[in-house]
């Protein structure tokens, strides 16, 4: 089995996906901020999955003078995620992590205790996906892959 985790590439370049953004926001008759570049940038800087507050204490933490308000976060979070710019996570009925969409596609674990993520690729299961796809005669688009259980440090923690 061909199982890669350690992989965080980009699939666009940071100028390309400021553009994009940019022309989102114009559609959307919203103004360019310094505040929401700040959310994209940190999004596309980390190669963690974050929560709006992880986002907003980031911000706090690189620009404490800088006035970010959460709602903003939130905001502009659901706005990149309803223009597909951001994936989430789902760790419950109201807790969700943010991800660049931009990253190389892969899939995920999550930790139904700890709510730690792990990202991986494995190409027999990729193929199968398409294979099963195709048998079904179905034009897949895309996909995305959620495994819920209890990672290798939560379940050494009961022992």
């Amino acid at each position: 089995m061909n199982l890669n985790t350690n992989f965080s590439a980009r699939t666009i370049e940071y100028q390309q996906l400021l553009k994009n953004f940019k022309y989102i926001l114009k559609e959307n008759n919203l103004k360019f901020t310094f505040q929401r570049e700040i959310i994209l940038e940190t999004l596309y800087s980390s190669n963690e999955h974050l929560t709006p507050e992880d986002i907003h204490q980031l911000i706090k933490g690189k620009y404490p003078d800088l006035k970010v308000g959460i709602a903003t976060v939130y905001r502009t979070l659901s706005l990149l995620e309803g223009s597909a710019l951001v994936t989430t996570i789902s760790l419950d009925a109201q807790a969700k992590k943010y991800e660049l969409s931009a990253k190389e596609h892969h899939d995920h674990l999550i930790c139904t205790q700890c709510g730690s993520i792990t990202e991986f690729v494995d190409d027999e299961i990729e193929k199968r996906q398409h294979a099963i796809a195709k048998e079904l005669g179905f034009a897949m688009q895309d996909h995305s892959m959620q495994i819920y259980g209890i990672c290798k440090l939560c379940q050494e923690k009961k022992l």
